[in-house]
């Protein structure tokens, strides 16, 4: 169930069936706004759920436990933690009260703790999680943060794509060199932007946040989904992930907002660039993994596309060698999309919100399907 974006808080309380005794309102309008999803199942109908005596937590400083423990009944038993090393130790000395872990994954914390059921991931990727074996099972309840950085990464797409589309590469190395020329980018290379196709490869969390922002520029925007042909109104044309490469020959920018799994791993190889207009640009937020970086730099070298921008790489981080530092009509940013002035309250909002919805035994938010990957 995806919660409507613009309802009132009242609305949502009484339609959504998630009324309680410890609800925040502020949670409920992140919710809200950023379309995060529910489980159809409550967590007490999952099985191998528990009321849970200890709860092992990422915390930022001293009030952060206090902050948790004001929406939890007082017979729930804190464990604070600030690495993927403390929570597994708190896992091995409290083996046998430990029911959950909020914030972090790894094989040590999952070895430690026999009696673990719940695991929140602190990113939107959960490929390091879902690939330990006993989670690849399917033993575990896997939540992760899908969808909180979608406005601000969906907002750096747009910076990227402007960044060629009105010449920005060229005016800044004119203006390093101290030159006024009008004409560092020859103004038939100057995109109207309103008259361009976008295709955006995952309509998930980001994908749909980029539809939208390239829909308010005039854009027509087509875009690809793994589930189902479905869409919000701003997009032209949804079609299933087998469709990718012929929408490909539509569009005047290319986005990659995919997790990695094994099917999209490679994705945007040669064959793929060859199918791009030599007019096209190509942008990767999504994961480096889905790229094949060495036809990539190729398809720049020899101008089968026109440009590209990573925020993901490839090898991650790009090694000072690496021949992508030197690919022509490239602009790299070091995986930092996401970050903004807004700070992190959303990111917290949505900790305490989960663990209190598993703490009751509520539906929670933005489950995992371990087969799938994301």
């Amino acid at each position: 169930m995806t919660l409507p974006r613009f309802v009132s808080l009242v609305l949502i309380v009484v339609t959504s069936g998630l009324t309680s005794a410890y609800a925040q309102p502020a949670a409920y309008e992140v919710i809200a706004r950023l379309g995060l999803e529910e489980s159809d199942l409550a967590a007490r109908d999952m099985p191998g759920w528990t009321p849970p005596q200890a709860v092992i937590v990422m915390v930022d400083g001293p009030d952060r436990l206090a902050w948790y423990q004001e929406v939890l009944p007082d017979d729930i038993t804190l464990l604070p933690a600030r690495s993927n090393r403390e929570a597994a130790q708190l896992a091995a000395d409290n083996a046998d009260t430990v029911k959950a872990v909020v914030g972090f994954c790894s094989a040590g914390i999952i070895s430690a703790g026999p009696n673990i059921h719940w695991l929140h991931v602190p990113f939107a990727g959960v490929a390091p999680c879902v690939s330990i074996p006993e989670v690849a099972d399917g033993g575990y309840l896997v939540t992760n943060m899908q969808r909180l950085a979608g406005p601000q990464i969906a907002e750096h797409v747009l910076a990227m794509m402007l960044y060629f589309a009105r010449g920005l590469d060229h005016y800044a190395a004119a203006q390093a060199e101290k030159k006024w020329n009008r004409f560092a980018a020859s103004p038939a290379d100057l995109w109207a932007v309103n008259t361009k196709t976008m295709l955006v490869a995952g309509l998930g969390g980001i994908g749909t946040q980029t539809a939208r922002l390239a829909n308010g520029l005039g854009m027509r925007v087509i875009a690809t989904r793994n589930s189902s042909r479905e869409g919000p109104d701003f997009v032209d044309y949804v079609g299933l992930a087998d469709e990718l490469p012929v929408l490909a020959e539509q569009a005047d920018v290319v986005i990659n907002a995919m997790p990695l799994t094994d099917s999209t791993r490679g994705v945007f190889d040669a064959a793929f660039f060859a199918r791009m207009k030599p007019s096209a640009l190509f942008i990767n937020v999504g994961r480096g993994g889905s790229a094949v970086t060495e036809d990539l730099i190729a398809a720049l070298e020899n101008g089968t596309i026109a440009g590209a921008a990573l925020d993901v790489q490839d090898p991650e981080p790009v090694p000072a060698d690496h021949p992508l530092w030197d690919a022509p009509n490239l602009l790299i940013t070091p995986h930092m999309s996401s970050f903004n002035d807004a700070g992190r309250d959303v990111f917290w909002v949505i900790f305490r919100e989960n663990l209190r919805r598993y703490v009751a035994g509520d539906k929670m938010l933005s489950v995992v399907d371990i087969d799938k990957g994301y």
